[in-house]
């Protein structure tokens, strides 16, 4: 590709691109013990995440509780500010705006949460609650919202005469769905879904899945799509960005990722979705990682993921591994890895923690191959 070439592509990828998050730290102060609560220490539960998401696709945020998914979110909706890095929404950063500026910029920008019996007030009627973004921002007179609230409650499956029933009058379900009409009333450009099945039953989910979809073909929908159950991330997104400890561990289309996953802490993800098929499930090695996730409060230097890697050598734990493509991968398929998951390699076979073999000989940086990367920051 030429450097004309290669400009261009560039371009096209800044019009396409919704959201771009370069950067972003979010850190929490926990207060100490001493007088007023002085002293403390900090969790590190967003510690420099750079991502893009383009207009019209889902992207999968996946990883295990406390890895930071959903601060990260409340983050891009500036439900929270930003301890550092920025956050860039249509080309315009919103990262400091004040709530005067950025109240225009929230009729864009809307989340469904992950409990929908808590999310909505229980003293208050479906039609008020599904109603309140106009009311708030002041975009339909009193007469035409309850024309506009019924036609939202028929978009989302549920009927327009219940109008003004109360939540608890509703099966979880429908509460959920009540929670999409409310995000889709200012017709957003994006919607953060932030684990929003993970508190429905089974029976249920596939429905609020498929409608999530239909509601993207039709509206023309960009999804952000949280979820700690990586089997369910797999059939919604176009690309997933799998989390570990604040941080990006890897990024990739979804076949890619599914198919050749290259950071271990993905491989042990793949390895504990359920198989359907008995004799496959007998035959696949699940990848059991050691130890718990570290706290968040002090994080391993270095690979953040090295007390718990099976591929963990001493030089991961002073160097920390850039997120780039390994092994000849994609531009697109990138992880932060020092020694990747080749295709076709069994980790669930190594070790749980640093070979003692590596810890003799003072193992130096992994061989050079191309697209890997042997030391930086990242």
């Amino acid at each position: 590709m030429t450097a004309e070439e290669a400009a261009h592509e560039r371009d096209r990828q800044d019009t396409e691109t919704l959201l771009r998050l370069e950067n972003v730290y979010k850190h929490f102060h926990v207060r100490g013990t001493g007088w007023f609560g002085r002293g403390g220490s900090y969790v590190h539960a967003v510690d420099g995440v750079s991502l893009d998401v383009r207009a019209g696709e889902t992207l999968g945020l996946v990883g295990e509780t406390g890895c930071g998914k959903s601060t990260l979110a409340r983050c891009v909706a500036r439900l929270h500010d930003v301890t550092d890095g920025s956050i860039v929404f249509q080309g315009r950063d919103i990262t400091r705006l004040p709530a005067r500026k950025m109240r225009p910029v929230r009729q864009d920008i809307q989340m469904i949460f992950q409990d929908p019996y808590g999310s909505l007030n229980p003293r208050r009627r479906v039609g008020s609650i599904i109603g309140d973004p106009f009311a708030i921002h002041g975009t339909e007179s009193r007469r035409a919202r309850r024309l506009r609230v019924q036609e939202l409650m028929e978009l989302v499956g549920l009927n327009p005469e219940h109008y003004n029933r109360f939540p608890a009058d509703f099966s979880g379900g429908q509460r959920q769905r009540i929670g999409i009409a409310r995000a889709l009333a200012l017709r957003p450009k994006m919607i953060i879904c932030d684990e929003p099945i993970s508190a429905l039953d089974v029976s249920i989910q596939a429905q609020i899945i498929n409608l999530l979809a239909d509601l993207q073909d039709e509206l023309g929908l960009t999804y952000v799509f949280i979820a700690h159950d990586l089997s369910v991330v797999q059939h919604v997104s176009d690309r997933i960005a799998v989390m570990y400890l604040g941080q990006v561990v890897e990024l990739a289309p979804t076949d890619e990722l599914m198919n050749r996953p290259r950071h271990p802490y993905t491989n042990a993800l793949l390895s504990a979705i359920p198989v359907a098929d008995p004799d496959r499930a007998e035959q696949r090695e699940r990848v059991v990682l050691a130890g718990d996730m570290p706290s968040p409060i002090s994080p391993p230097e270095g690979c953040r993921f090295h007390p718990r890697c099976p591929k963990a050598a001493p030089y991961c734990v002073e160097n920390v591994p850039l997120l780039e493509p390994r092994l000849g991968d994609r531009d697109d398929h990138v992880a932060s890895c020092h020694f990747p998951v080749a295709e076709g390699e069994d980790i669930a076979l190594e070790s749980p923690s640093i070979d003692e073999s590596h810890r003799a000989a003072g193992a130096g940086p992994p061989p050079h191959t191309e697209g890997t990367s042997g030391h930086g920051h990242g």
